[in-house]
């Protein structure tokens, strides 16, 4: 991408043909391995449905129509800490009270597409039959190594790194005071704007606790954190593999994912699968223009290596940070549908907590998923701590 200045400037992508025709080429000449009968999504991603998707993906999906739709976005780029980040800014449309300020924080295997749904529900609430005057100004960035933000070149950057390039992106864009939301990566990025801007953060909102680590005794422990604790490390032996590659080895997977597009989507749509409130069939969640619109995003920008060494940065946080009490008021949505949510009595232990609810319907990508219902989370959660931004 070329140089990207230190104020923001409109950035819109457009894909050379060239780029699609060898993609395209790429999926007619996949190499398929063989699966035994009947396995399903049994020992990963189906063969059977990845088979249709990657045609679907070679012959019938649109990508311009797609990348014209996320041209819609008021999307920029600037420069921070030798990098080029890209995000969205959308202002908040006819507000009818203090505006609130709210940089969301995508996780893995996204980006700004988490939010590309929720994003209108935000800054214009009345136009979808909420409250005018719960309207946000809406900045949602591209992590580093993600989407349309540079890959760093040297050591990739953790979570809070990352938070503070989000409070510098926030100073450059004018506002001294803001709210913070995200889930997965997001929420810890979330929790260290929190932990190291508390002057500037009004209020944290997360969509999970992060995975447990306690370095004290297990005695004190309530029952329920340690039935948590159980089931987190049965998650972990079921579920987790992709997390000790992407922490420990990377760069391993990372050459068969960038030179294969059906082997990235495989190891995409698992998760989306997996992690999402779809009863077992990932299509009652997310099209099959929405899974290959955030796929072929991977794909273009060629950051799915780049996105999985942040969870190698992020293993070498040190407990101590791990340990830091959340003191700015903070709320959790944990979705019915989402991956092992801790109890109440964990939350609490590190951080102040003041509202957590348990919606009925939505997963790991909630946003995207039921964006209605977390557009209200959002609403109802920073709805006190508007005037402590603007006042």
């Amino acid at each position: 991408m070329p140089d990207v200045p230190h104020r923001p400037e409109a950035f819109t992508s457009e894909t050379e043909p060239a780029a699609l025709e060898d993609l395209r080429t790429r999926l007619r000449a996949t190499r398929w391995p063989d699966a035994p009968e009947d396995a399903g999504w049994s020992l990963g991603t189906d063969l059977a449905y990845l088979r249709e998707l990657v045609a679907y993906w070679a012959d019938g999906f649109d990508w311009p129509a797609q990348e014209a739709r996320l041209a819609r976005l008021p999307r920029f780029r600037v420069r921070l800490g030798g990098l080029g980040i890209h995000f969205v800014h959308a202002r908040a449309v006819a507000p009818a009270g203090p505006v609130l300020p709210l940089v969301l924080s995508h996780g893995w295997p996204d980006s700004f597409w988490r939010y590309t749904k929720v994003i209108p529900l935000l800054t214009d609430p009345g136009a979808h039959g909420a409250d005018p005057s719960d309207a946000f100004d809406v900045v949602v960035p591209d992590m580093p190594g993600y989407g349309y933000s540079d890959r760093p070149a040297g050591q990739p950057l953790d979570s809070i790194a990352v938070a503070g390039l989000w409070a510098e992106l926030m100073s450059v864009l004018g506002y001294e005071r803001f709210g913070a939301a995200g889930g997965d990566i997001g929420s810890h990025v979330s929790r260290y704007l929190g932990l190291d801007h508390p002057d500037r953060v009004v209020a944290v909102h997360r969509m999970d606790g992060g995975l447990p680590a306690h370095a004290g005794d297990p005695a004190d422990l309530t029952p329920e954190e340690r039935a948590w604790f159980q089931d987190a490390v049965a998650w972990g032996a079921a579920e987790g593999a992709y997390g000790a590659v992407h922490r420990t080895k990377p760069q391993t997977a990372a050459f068969g994912l960038t030179d294969s597009p059906a082997g990235l989507a495989a190891w995409i749509v698992e998760k989306l699968r997996a992690w999402s409130d779809c009863g077992g069939d990932v299509e009652r969640r997310f099209t099959k223009d929405e899974i290959l619109t955030n796929v072929t995003l991977y794909w273009l920008t060629g950051t799915i290596g780049s996105s999985m060494r942040m969870y190698h940065a992020n293993a070498a946080i040190p407990p101590a940070q791990l340990a830091r009490r959340v003191e700015v008021p903070s709320g959790f949505s944990l979705f019915r549908g989402d991956i092992v949510r801790p109890p109440r009595a964990w939350l609490e232990r590190t951080t102040n907590v003041v509202r957590v609810t348990e919606p009925e319907r939505g997963g790991h990508f909630a946003p995207f998923e039921e964006p209605e219902l977390y557009a209200e989370e959002l609403r109802a959660f920073f709805r006190p701590y508007r005037t402590a931004a603007t006042g």
